[in-house]
């Protein structure tokens, strides 16, 4: 059996739990790109309001675009090798992570994108179990 991987993401985090012969193992992806911030500098209430206090929204929002590419980037190092992929997780992150997998030839490979809230690390295990033991189970049949 080659390895098949499930994957909770979100813009924050990915928990990768990759399924062998072997068992399991567990692994944790810490992304870089910090939540959209609000814009720095005086509040019109306390003060004079000066645009060149803050970066432009465009310059901030390119910087955590980039962040987020290599948050991705390190994802799919991870997840690469993988004969099956299942991505799961709330947010945008899972349907971002999905057209970067496609654009890069590996869409064929993905198994299932489904819609999940946040989860502990021992709910994400058990889904993942749960789902490639039905799909080991209906190949048999």
């Amino acid at each position: 059996m080659k390895t098949k991987v499930g994957l909770w993401i979100d813009h924050r985090k990915a928990i990768v739990v990759a399924v062998t012969d072997k068992g399991e193992e567990t692994g944790l992806i810490i992304s870089k790109a910090e939540k959209q911030l609000r814009r720095s500098g005086d509040s019109p209430l306390h003060g004079p309001y000066e645009a060149r206090q803050v970066p432009a929204d465009d310059s901030r929002q390119r910087a955590r675009t980039g962040r987020l590419n290599l948050y991705y980037d390190a994802v799919i190092a991870c997840i690469r090798d993988a004969e099956s992929i299942l991505i799961f997780g709330p947010g945008e992150a899972k349907g971002e992570l999905k057209k970067r997998l496609e654009r890069d030839n590996l869409g064929g490979r993905i198994a299932a994108v489904e819609t999940a809230d946040k989860m502990t690390n021992r709910q994400i295990l058990a889904k993942v179990r749960r789902r490639f033991a039905e799909r080991r189970s209906a190949i048999r049949s």
